[in-house]
């Protein structure tokens, strides 16, 4: 779209009078034809009184024109008369557009601003940029999820850049993806009863993984991001959205999995659950693979498919149960991956998927839900 620059702008009293003129009516001849009060009239020729559309359809019934033609008027008009801020609303536009400005006040990620130019700042700080342009060239995010490759919204590079800023302060081992690949086992047996969850941030940091977590941003729909500092130091950041313990640990390993295999400098995951179910579809190798793997690491394959093999149809509860005590892995991840699999139904075994978000943030660097991290 181009704007145009209105050039010098009559009211349309001035027009009223012209057709007043070429015609040799008075206003008197007007106001009688158009059936309404002289001093009405005179008022709409001084430019007291707006046209309205019943006027203009009136006008122009009177001087052989169009409605359209004296609405056009009045409105290239009043806007030549008006204080027209321009600059100053393309420039809080684009401060909205680069950055959810009043969800980052809330959540104490910026200061409140008073003014366009405050928030200019505080952007660049939080941003730690020199230029509003280099918010979006920001290496943050590579890839989301969902089989399309996709430049992140503001709302999710500004929730990358939280989980990055809080990562900093989190201590971890110097990172080896060999000792990484070693001590997997050792996070794997944390999976086993809802209250070890607490204890993932200590061993991951023993790992040398930064881990944090982040209460999504409204329509970032974010379930995690495997992000790096400096290239050598890497992040799991989760939001925790959906509040299972189905959920947090396959998107936690969908994420070590992003990590262990190098997936360019940040890797973006949303919707990986939907209703219940991870998002399967077209999805990108890239993230069947970190799927596969997430998947791997809490349930071997082969064991889960003799289990179904064994049952299917019918999944009794008992059933789940001895076969994760058996695997020493809680039923709500084997319930989880059976929906995934499409063996049981949303709702199926639904007691099973328990909440661990308020055990998780005891021990973990959390942002939201009342935690928050004022920054400097």
């Amino acid at each position: 779209m181009t704007d145009t620059a209105l050039a010098e702008v009559f009211p349309p009293g001035e027009f009223i009078r012209d057709e007043l003129e070429e015609r040799g009516w008075t206003q008197s001849d007007l106001a009688a034809i158009m059936g309404r009060p002289l001093t009405v009239l005179n008022e709409i020729i001084t430019g007291k009184r707006a046209v309205t559309p019943e006027t203009a359809t009136e006008l122009g019934a009177a001087f052989g024109t169009s409605a359209e033609f004296w609405l056009n008027l009045e409105s290239f008009y009043r806007l030549s008369t008006t204080n027209r801020p321009e600059d100053a609303i393309r420039y809080r536009a684009r401060l909205y557009e680069l950055a959810p400005l009043k969800d980052m006040q809330k959540r104490h990620w910026i200061k409140e601003c008073d003014s366009e130019t405050e928030a200019h700042s505080e952007l660049l700080r939080f941003f730690n940029v020199a230029s509003l342009d280099d918010i979006r060239n920001m290496k943050i995010a590579a890839r989301a999820t969902g089989g399309i490759a996709q430049d992140p919204t503001p709302a999710q590079y500004t929730w990358c850049r939280q989980s990055l800023v809080l990562a900093q302060t989190v201590p971890a081992a110097k990172y080896d993806s060999t000792a990484l690949r070693a001590g997997l086992e050792q996070l794997r047996q944390l999976a086993f009863d809802r209250e070890e969850t607490r204890k993932v941030p200590r061993v991951l940091s023993s790992l040398g993984i930064r881990f944090v977590v982040v209460e999504h941003l409204p329509r970032s729909r974010i379930d995690g991001a495997a992000l790096w500092l400096d290239n050598r130091s890497p992040v799991v950041a989760l939001s925790m959205r959906y509040d299972r313990i189905d959920s947090f640990w396959h998107t936690l390993c969908h994420e070590l999995a992003h990590v262990l295999n190098e997936d360019g400098q940040g890797q973006l995951d949303i919707e990986l659950f939907v209703k219940g179910r991870i998002a399967a579809g077209e999805r990108q190798a890239i993230e069947r693979r970190a799927d596969d793997a997430a998947a791997a690491m809490l349930i071997n394959p082969s064991d889960l498919e003799g289990f179904i093999r064994r049952k299917k149809p019918y999944y009794s509860k008992q059933a789940i149960i001895q076969f994760a005590n058996r695997l020493g892995i809680h039923p709500g991840v084997i319930v989880g991956q059976l929906q995934y699999r499409g063996e049981i139904g949303y709702y199926a075994n639904r007691e099973m998927l328990v909440k661990v978000r308020d055990i998780v943030v005891r021990e973990a660097l959390t942002d939201g839900w009342g935690h928050f991290v004022a920054q400097d």
